[in-house]
């Protein structure tokens, strides 16, 4: 009988192979998306020393303050607005997308076009 992986599974072997193909250095950090049930997570990660230079989430009070939901689509592309504002403060103006592993739609589209509307390029 076949056995059928579970959608973690199968999202964490897809995050591999992006992982595999992609890498943060200096000058181009990886922006890092994770999802969860109820939260959004973004990180802007060196992996050359493997620092995390920004990070935002719908935990943090700044970026949920006057939202009524924490896992939707506006959610999202207010932790996209959050983390390249951040970035910039930084002098990180280039990045490297990596979606973790999550299809490219809903939620992490949302961030990342939120991300490059607010001057991140990638």
């Amino acid at each position: 009988m076949i056995k059928k992986q579970s959608r973690v599974e199968v999202r964490v072997k897809k995050h591999m192979k992006v992982r595999n193909r992609l890498s943060g250095t200096a000058e181009r950090p990886r922006l890092a998306v994770f999802r969860s049930n109820n939260h959004m997570y973004a990180q802007i990660i060196d992996d050359t020393v493997g620092n995390t230079l920004v990070s935002a989430s719908t935990l943090q009070e700044e970026v949920n303050a006057g939202l009524a939901k924490t896992n939707n689509v506006e959610a999202a592309s207010k932790v996209g607005e959050v983390i390249a504002k951040r970035a910039l403060e930084k002098g990180i103006k280039s990045v490297v997308f990596d979606r973790g592993g999550f299809i490219y739609q809903g939620k992490v589209k949302a961030l990342a076009e939120a991300a490059r509307e607010a001057g991140l390029e990638f």
